[in-house]
């Protein structure tokens, strides 16, 4: 736990709300005059024991709960990177999910633009894995550039995505299943993946692979058989990225390298010196 950070926030977040923005007045003669909601005020709103809250902006508040972080951030209004620094403020790790479902639906237009000045394949989906963005070369992949709408449909799903996706059986759907299970565990209430869930448990060899235990949750660093619509048989290296304001969401860089055989070196790997 980091106390001075936790407390800094806490005290800046909670400074900013106007008492009186939740039925409560302000006193008018000697006594507290301090901005913004009292710690046992938060605690009345939170439904919590007096002390609760005193406790969590102290930092004497061990492994608290994120159901309780969960329920300040949102009474606070904080935005999914406060609610990310909240989470490692106060247990050092990450959050187990975003704070407001509606997070990783949307992203800046500005993506729009980036996406356009990528050679390669490239392309943006939001957290339930539907196209927000892609380039031409994007579009090129499929047959007659019909694009499709969401992207993990496709790869599980989709009759044409099963004939692009080279040795879809062996080298696509058990990398692809996994992640689908990584998402639902972050949304499990995302009522798109839970029907492409519903799906997949309705296909017998599908179902089978979906209980299979994996743990891999993104594709970043990749390499893959793939069949281009232009240019035919091939191997694509994907690079997976996160757009920061928008949990969820996906930036993916497919590197397409045409033939049958894997013929090339993969690229070392980076490190600085």
């Amino acid at each position: 736990m980091n106390k001075t950070a936790l407390r800094a926030l806490l005290r800046e977040r909670r400074a900013l709300i106007a008492p009186e923005s939740h039925g409560f007045s302000r006193p008018t003669g000697q006594g507290r005059r301090a901005r913004g909601l009292s710690q046992h005020q938060v605690d009345q709103l939170l439904h919590r024991a007096i002390g609760t809250y005193h406790r969590l902006e102290s930092g004497s508040y061990p492994n608290p709960p994120t159901s309780l972080l969960r329920d300040v951030a949102r009474l606070f209004g904080l935005n999914e990177q406060e609610w990310v620094s909240l989470c490692r403020y106060a247990l050092m790790q990450e959050p187990p999910g975003p704070l407001y479902s509606s997070s990783g639906k949307e992203i800046a237009g500005v993506w729009r633009e980036a996406v356009d000045g990528i050679k390669h394949m490239a392309y943006v989906t939001d957290a339930s894995w539907e196209l927000l963005a892609h380039n031409d070369a994007f579009a090129a992949l499929f047959p007659e550039g019909h694009v499709p709408s969401n992207t993990m449909r496709w790869m599980l799903l989709d009759r044409n995505g099963r004939e692009s996706l080279t040795d879809w059986r062996n080298s696509w759907a058990p990398m692809v299943l996994p992640q689908l299970r990584a998402a639902l565990t972050a949304r499990p209430d995302d009522e798109i993946l839970r029907q492409i869930e519903k799906e997949v448990l309705t296909d017998p060899e599908m179902a089978a692979l979906y209980e299979t235990d994996g743990a891999l949750i993104h594709p970043d660093g990749h390499e893959r058989p793939l069949r281009h619509a232009l240019h035919g048989p091939g191997w694509v290296s994907i690079c997976a990225a996160q757009p920061m304001a928008a949990p969820g969401a996906r930036l993916f860089i497919l590197i397409f390298k045409a033939g049958a055989q894997r013929s090339h070196t993969r690229a070392p790997v980076l490190r600085a010196n």
